[in-house]
């Protein structure tokens, strides 16, 4: 049986560089009736832990280190024993938030973590962080793009550690070379595909985010 896709609604804050603006996060729940994967710990272990129920954790992926996407990481996995895994380009973030407490695993572009049937190829795109990936399955058809690409667009790349020439090598590269029908799920509202935004990568880059 094929791997589930579920998602999870969190609300919290944001905070960078002195600023902090509410945000609801996408957590995206991965496997099947044994086990599962967490990818973006965002605001609430509580409900993650509940969404995974009595379910084996078998990893808690990080698709970058702002507060938003890993504030709830080390509380989950104290929970339930799952290592946390993090590109290490993104560890100067991961610790704003977390000093005292280090990442279990390191993600590498090309990697495969594999759960329940689910193949999630880590894809290295850097630009919203520097080390921001996306977790790409071909079986399922979809990829988690966390904040590197929404419907309509880029992340934003305004803030410290960003860097929007980067972003846009990141998803020309990496992301628009993918299947047109690929679901794309993102880190904060709704999901699009691959050939819904391929079209307007030159209207991105005219306006300069």
């Amino acid at each position: 049986m094929a791997a589930r896709i579920e998602r999870l609604v969190t609300s919290g804050q944001f905070t960078l560089d002195g600023g902090t603006w509410d945000v609801d996060n996408n957590v995206w729940l991965v496997g099947d009736d044994h086990e599962v994967l967490v990818i973006d710990p965002a605001h609430d272990a509580d409900a993650i832990a509940t969404a995974v129920g009595d379910r084996r954790l078998t990893a808690i992926l990080c698709t970058h280190a702002h507060n938003d996407h890993v504030n709830a990481a080390p509380a989950l996995a104290d929970r339930t024993g799952a290592p946390i895994w993090l590109h290490p380009d993104d560890l100067p973030l991961w610790r704003l938030t977390h000093p005292g407490r280090e990442p279990d695993e390191h993600l590498a572009d090309g990697q495969v973590i594999e759960t329940a049937g689910a193949d999630l190829r880590v894809l290295h795109t850097p630009g919203h962080a520097p080390g921001a990936v996306c977790l790409y399955d071909p079986g399922l058809g979809t990829v988690f793009t966390g904040d590197t690409l929404f419907a309509g667009g880029p992340g934003a790349t305004g803030r410290s550690y960003s860097d929007f020439p980067t972003i846009i090598d990141s998803v020309r590269d990496k992301l628009l070379t993918l299947p047109p029908e690929t679901i794309v799920r993102t880190g904060h509202g709704d999901s699009t595909t691959i050939g819904a935004e391929a079209p307007h990568l030159e209207e991105w880059i005219a306006r300069g985010h």
